[in-house]
C-alpha cells in the first residue's frame, strides 16, 4: 500500500521561504513521478509543480510559482520537496503531495502553508 506523508508547512512572512517533504513509502520509488497540489479556502484543487520518474530531469511548474518554486527528488531518500522561495499571501493554501498519474489517486495528507503579508 502507497503511502505519502507530506510535511514543512508553517506560518511565514511574504518574501520568506519553506521547504515541503514527501516522503513515500509502500512502492518503487524511482519509477514514479509525482506532483505538488494545494488548495486555498473556497478553490479548486491546482497543480503546482510535477517531476518524472528517474532522474527527475522533467519539471512542470504552474504559471504562478515559475522561477520562485522548485522541485526535486532524492531517489535515495524516497522523497519529493517542494522549495519554496518568495512567497506571497496568495500562496496561502494547504499544498498535498500526489502519486502521478492522477488514476492512482494517492495523495498526502496535506501540510499548510499559510503567508502573512
Amino acid at each position: 500500500q502507497v503511502q505519502l506523508v507530506g510535511s514543512g508547512g508553517g506560518l511565514v512572512q511574504a518574501g520568506g521561504s519553506l521547504r515541503l517533504t514527501c516522503l513515500a513509502s509502500g512502492t518503487i520509488f524511482t519509477i514514479d513521478a509525482f506532483g505538488w497540489y494545494r488548495q486555498a479556502p473556497g478553490k479548486q484543487r491546482e497543480l503546482v509543480a510535477t517531476i518524472s520518474s528517474g532522474s527527475g530531469e522533467n519539471t512542470n511548474y504552474a504559471d504562478s510559482v515559475k522561477g520562485r518554486f522548485t522541485i526535486a527528488r532524492d531517489n535515495a531518500k524516497n522523497t519529493v520537496y517542494l522549495q519554496m522561495n518568495s512567497l506571497k499571501p496568495g500562496d496561502t493554501a494547504v499544498y498535498y503531495c500526489h502519486l502521478l498519474p492522477d488514476a492512482t489517486n494517492v495523495w498526502g495528507q496535506g501540510t499548510q502553508v499559510t503567508v502573512s503579508s
